[in-house]
């Protein structure tokens, strides 16, 4: 795979574009959004005609919006979750003055407002490179049906992208933003993910507003994320999730969405129900990557992929595509010269469904959301192929509509079955293509999903898309704080230790071991069982390890109201500065308690 050329706008070399990179570069000073944007322009550069955008933002304006957030005030930045980090949006994407043309010339008109999504996204720091390639009015999982050229397979270019929004996933891989939005109607924001060695999440439908996007399906679109990490995509999905009253669809999360159990528990389709099109090596893959979640301590229960297949089926056979036709059919009518043909002969081919299909479809895919329904009380998570297999441009080109059909068999049912999704990499075929692997849930268990699949990219052991940089140190899967409540733990609490039980009988999820900021000690309190006091300290403090787990605000409560004093709940500053609640003491508590502060931990101190 291809390297990233080193930028030389601030001398540091190469440039690493994931959000705890740029965070990190931002607060130590190494880096700053003007020489992270000339970065970005030289790397664009660097690409030549790789087909990826469709409309740039000017140069001179990319660089004042830098230098606008470099004058902001040190508080002013803290405030802002993506502060200098770049990203671009897929051109069915509104965005204020700048055209929209969802693939098609024709169809082109320049925006008068933002869509919700990316003014969102700006409001929190981030900066707009430019608006992205994609299969026409986002009717494809290919990425070769745009007027706009073919965007360049950065792992290789003999393949398609995949699509609809292959600009967006190859404009991640490639190294040229940090994140881009996609659209997700039938897998356009999970294919392209698995293609460029990259992570696709697909939110739950109504969670993310489509208020200012192109409507493919309006009932069944989703504003998609593709980022280098599952970690970079929950941080972006935090700033872009909320109700919002101009779109019909919005909903709101849950106030507390369902906890993975431990063991979590993963579903897998019969082997006579799999299909690979041939394709040994994806096979293999899948199979490594179901292995790879049970070492993780998942455990495999079998499923009836018959329901969830027969769903994906109705997208396209069934009235759902007259969807397509009320979004850009009277277009296509008045304009008889517009639109690539085989775009055109799928829209029109919504003509032919009447009311009354439509509505024994709708009758038949509520049967099925009944079959399926029961396989989520035994499973926490559907492990599939994001696709079965992996096509060249030129097989596609041969046969566009067959093969297309392929690429939608573990895609298509997802959104009309109200589920959620993240696509990770699960590692390359021995001749060094792509393959993914997608974990799905019911809808709003996006955190659930993410915990899981951070570690298994991480346990694929490839590389961050395109880049050859190697994917960094994994954190607490974060959702903005929406749902789930952080709850920092250092002592009897802990994983394997007396009173962990209380944690797990509560439905917590263990999201990973962190350190305290160096500003406290830890002492050995009295009493049984055997715990440990943190007190925040003026001078002398040392760095504390302890665990982060998380707690719906139900459970939190009750767990707080049993703790035994001295022990309380107070904000506990971490390593990299995040603050969350955590258990301190009182100064009173620990002056005949032994300091044990200098073995950095609880569980160092119990094994000496």
């Amino acid at each position: 795979m291809p390297s990233l050329p080193s930028s030389a706008a601030d001398g540091s070399g190469t440039v690493r574009l994931d959000l705890a990179a740029l965070g990190d570069g931002y607060r130590e000073g190494t880096l700053t959004p003007v020489a992270v944007v000339r970065t970005v322009l030289e790397r664009i550069a660097a690409a030549g005609e790789d087909h990826v955008w469709i409309h740039r933002v000017p140069a001179a304006d990319l660089l004042a919006r830098a230098a606008a957030l470099e004058a902001l005030a040190p508080a002013e930045r803290a405030a802002l979750p993506l502060y200098g980090v770049p990203f671009a949006v897929k051109d069915n994407i509104d965005v204020a003055g700048l055209p929209t043309t969802a693939g098609c010339h024709e169809y082109t008109y320049t925006a008068t407002d933002t869509a919700t999504v990316v003014q969102r996204l700006l409001d929190a720091g981030a900066v707009l490179v430019g608006k992205t390639n994609l299969d026409q009015f986002a009717t494809g999982l290919v990425g070769v049906r745009s007027p706009y050229g073919v965007p360049r397979n950065p792992i290789d270019p003999l393949c398609v992208p995949g699509g609809s929004s292959s600009g967006s996933a190859v404009a991640v891989s490639s190294g040229l933003v940090a994140f881009a939005l996609g659209t997700d109607t039938a897998g356009s924001g999970r294919v392209p993910a698995a293609f460029t060695n990259i992570v696709g999440l697909k939110p739950t439908k109504g969670l993310v507003s489509a208020a200012g996007v192109v409507p493919a399906c309006r009932s069944l679109d989703c504003v998609s994320v593709f980022a280098l990490t599952v970690e970079d995509a929950m941080d972006v999905l935090a700033v872009i999730a909320a109700p919002d009253p101009l779109d019909a669809y919005s909903r709101a999360a849950p106030p507390a969405p369902a906890a993975l159990r431990a063991p979590f528990r993963f579903g897998v389709p019969g082997a006579d129900q799999l299909r690979f099109f041939g394709n040994a090596e994806a096979e293999r893959l899948y199979r490594a990557a179901l292995d790879r979640l049970s070492a993780l301590g998942g455990v495999a229960v079998p499923i009836d992929f018959a329901p969830f297949a027969e769903a994906a089926a109705l997208l396209y056979s069934g009235p759902w595509v007259a969807e397509r036709t009320v979004a850009v059919g009277d277009f296509l009518a008045d304009y008889t010269g517009a639109g690539l043909a085989v775009t055109r002969g799928i829209i029109e081919g919504g003509y032919k469904h009447d009311a009354v299909g439509c509505f024994r479809a709708m009758h038949r895919l509520e049967a099925l959301r009944r079959d399926t329904a029961p396989v989520w009380d035994a499973i926490d998570l559907l492990a599939v192929p994001t696709t079965g297999t992996i096509y060249t441009v030129a097989e596609v080109m041969a046969d566009p509509i067959a093969l297309n059909t392929n690429l939608g068999i573990y895609t298509n049912f997802t959104n009309l079955l109200d589920l959620c999704g993240i696509a990770i990499p699960s590692g390359f075929q021995a001749d060094g293509r792509p393959a993914g692997l997608t974990l799905l849930a019911p809808a709003f268990r996006e955190a659930a999903v993410a915990a899981v699949a951070s570690a298994a990219h991480r346990a694929a052991g490839v590389a961050m898309g395109a880049t050859g940089l190697a994917l960094p140190p994994a954190r607490p899967v974060s959702y903005g704080g929406k749902g789930l409540l952080p709850l920092l733990v250092v002592g009897a609490h802990l994983s394997g230790q007396p009173l962990n039980p209380q944690l797990t009988d509560a439905g917590g999820r263990l999201t990973g071991t962190v350190a305290t900021a160096p500003r406290y000690r830890l002492y050995a309190l009295p009493g049984e069982p055997a715990r440990p006091g943190l007190l925040r300290v003026g001078d002398g403090g040392c760095a504390i390890t302890g665990e982060l787990w998380e707690l719906t605000p139900e459970a939190f409560g009750r767990f707080v109201a049993r703790l035994p004093q001295p022990l309380c709940i107070g904000s506990v500053e971490l390593a990299d500065g995040r603050r969350v609640s955590g258990f301190l003491c009182e100064a009173v508590d620990t002056v005949d308690a032994p300091d044990i502060s200098d073995f950095g931990g609880w569980l160092a101190y119990r094994a000496s």
